[in-house]
């Protein structure tokens, strides 16, 4: 254990940037650990409204596997609260980030999930931006010294292991959850629907 825990540390040092790191790859990790993410949610957005059953559920079942992701990410550092590198004074920390238990990063449980249910529900293309996302997040939040190489490593075994989880409730209960969820929104954006604004 404490030899992986001082790989861990020596990894970070690789990545992490310093206060002498070009000014534009400082504002590059900031867009990517703070803003990226909202990618995410435009991907859901135009997927839903591309009026696809096959987007719709595969939208549902990303969202469902990434909030159990996180569920599962609040569990594990509760058992395990592990430091984050500037709480143990190792590294430059770039941006402000508030103090906490670094181990797995939800950010990258979140992004990991989405992209995996949808590449693996038939979407490539918005699988591939979610993967790129993802990538970019996880290499942005080590490089400004908010997590450790690990905490990323764990956070998408947290996503691929809920992932498979979900897949046989999905196969149970998955049509189901679309038909409601496609009802609501029928229900709630009937005028904008009746209009051909949206797509039913």
């Amino acid at each position: 254990m404490d030899s992986l825990e001082a790989a861990n540390r020596a990894l970070f040092l690789v990545i992490n940037g310093t206060p002498h790191s070009p000014g534009w790859l400082v504002a590059l990790a900031h867009i990517c650990a703070k803003e990226l993410i909202a990618v995410i949610a435009l991907l859901f957005i135009a997927l839903w409204l591309t009026g696809r059953e096959q987007a719709r559920a595969t939208v549902l079942r990303a969202c469902l596997v990434a909030v159990l992701a996180l569920c599962a990410n609040l569990v594990i550092r509760l058992m395990w609260p592990h430091p984050r590198p500037f709480m143990i004074g190792l590294g430059y920390l770039l941006f402000p980030h508030s103090p906490g238990p670094s181990f797995p990063s939800d950010h990258a449980a979140f992004c990991t999930a989405v992209a995996l249910t949808l590449l693996a529900g038939g979407l490539r293309w918005s699988g591939a931006v979610a993967l790129l996302v993802d990538l970019a997040v996880i290499w942005a939040r080590v490089f400004a010294g908010m997590h450790f190489p690990l905490d990323m490593l764990g956070a998408v075994l947290v996503a691929v292991l809920v992932y498979a989880a979900v897949v046989p409730l999905w196969q149970w209960r998955g049509r189901a959850i679309t038909q409601a969820a496609v009802t609501l929104y029928r229900r709630w954006f009937a005028l904008p629907i009746r209009l051909n604004w949206l797509r039913s």
